[in-house]
């Protein structure tokens, strides 16, 4: 690899897994999309960039996705039967980006193509699709990854060597949100296409929320705990956006782990006033990776004036045998917290994350633990859901668990 390429192995310890891996400068992971939609493009512009990627294919049943992915990699050929173009014998990869419904068939079939398998969160529209998609990467011995972009942050991979080195005490809580404000929906040039371009919207494509923003977070709590939660509660709702949508724009999740540690999960998309963010909560100290930073729980002292009338308050009742102050400062709004890396880092590991899996295309090595965090971040996700919507307080399926250790330790690498 280039110094480039050194110092990205270096700085993630997925990508460490090729540092002694053989294959020469020249060598080319060939790519063929399946869906270059907003997402699919997205992957393929970070592509063009790296030096050994080549897309060289792209499948799609509507027409204006294909035209804008010709701009990105105009020599790609077209298709628009994606098992034609896992027939096609110069792909040795697909990248899979289209609505959920699809990404079953589709990686399976790839599979059974012999290609190697990039494809978005979540992996299937239910935990046995999932689980038959990770089987089906374990008996075939090819490459397996999903749209999990927080294992390759910077952010992400040093806050989980700090958690694991204590930094921050025993972990008592994680909480995660996701908010935004709006509609969600895309223009449709016709009525036809409906289903087709706001599929995100409809039960039959999407599960909606948890799927498309929760995939993300849940994982970051069970990798940060280094467990699966035994079991999730939760209630969705449609509160706002009451256009004719199916799936809910107001969720809520707890899901509780065996030491009765909880993650508690929320999204709304008719306010976006704070943003997204995990805060993973110690008795030492708190972390934020979305911002990078962290803040320990003993800081410096309040403001003079606020210490000020805390003493007035404490000579005022300390005659009168309550258990503490009816009042104090509270420290949160003092205290700005430190950036883990120094500053807020760019980017969010999508870059990380797609040179990974070209590497891997190439030596046709499978990072450890990818695939593993890949199938567990879809199928707790998916049982939230279910748990919303039977309205039921559901347990993991000891059928789906995987039979392997540490696979939340990537500090271990």
């Amino acid at each position: 690899m280039g110094a480039a390429g050194g110092t990205l192995l270096l700085a993630s310890p997925w990508l460490s897994a090729f540092a002694d891996a053989e294959h020469t400068r020249r060598s080319k992971a060939r790519i063929g999309v399946v869906g270059p939609g907003s997402r699919g493009r997205f992957h393929m512009s970070f592509l063009k960039n790296n030096p050994k990627a080549d897309v060289v294919a792209v499948c799609d049943v509507y027409r204006p996705s294909i035209d804008e992915a010709l701009k990105i990699y105009p020599k790609a050929r077209v298709y628009t039967d994606y098992r034609k173009l896992l027939e096609d014998k110069e792909v040795d990869a697909v990248l899979i980006a289209t609505p959920l419904n699809v990404h079953f068939p589709v990686a399976m079939a790839a599979f059974e193509a012999g290609k190697h398998v990039f494809c978005e969160k979540t992996l299937g529209i239910t935990i046995e699709e999932c689980y038959k998609m990770y089987r089906k990467h374990i008996d075939t011995g090819l490459v397996f990854f999903s749209g999990q972009q927080r294992l390759f942050d910077p952010r992400y991979i040093k806050v989980m060597e700090l958690i694991y080195a204590g930094t921050f005490g025993d972990i008592e809580g994680i909480r995660a949100y996701w908010f935004r404000n709006g509609d969600w929906r895309r223009p449709v040039p016709s009525p036809e296409l409906e289903r087709l371009i706001n599929w995100r919207l409809y039960k039959e494509y999407s599960k909606g929320l948890m799927t498309e923003l929760a995939c993300h977070q849940i994982q970051v709590g069970s990798w940060a705990l280094r467990q699966i939660p035994d079991k999730v509660m939760g209630h969705g709702a449609i509160t706002h956006w009451k256009d004719g949508r199916e799936v809910d724009d107001n969720v809520s999740c707890i899901y509780v782990f065996d030491n009765g540690v909880k993650l508690t999960y929320e999204s709304i998309i008719s306010n976006k006033f704070y943003g997204l963010e995990e805060q993973i909560l110690g008795h030492l100290g708190t972390v934020e990776p979305e911002k990078g930073k962290y803040y320990f729980e003993t800081i410096e002292p309040a403001p003079g004036f606020l210490q000020m009338v805390n003493d007035i308050e404490h000579k005022l009742f300390d005659a009168i045998p309550f258990a503490g102050t009816s009042w104090a400062p509270e420290t949160a709004n003092e205290n700005h917290g430190e950036f883990i890396l120094g500053k807020r880092p760019e980017g969010d590991g999508t870059s990380q994350m797609l040179d990974a899996f070209v590497e891997a295309v190439i030596t046709g090595k499978q990072p450890p633990k990818i695939a593993e965090e890949g199938y567990y971040a879809s199928a707790l996700c998916l049982l939230g859901y279910d748990a919303i919507e039977q309205e039921r307080i559901l347990t993991f399926p000891d059928e789906y668990k995987l039979n392997y250790l540490n696979h939340h330790n990537p500090a271990t690498l």
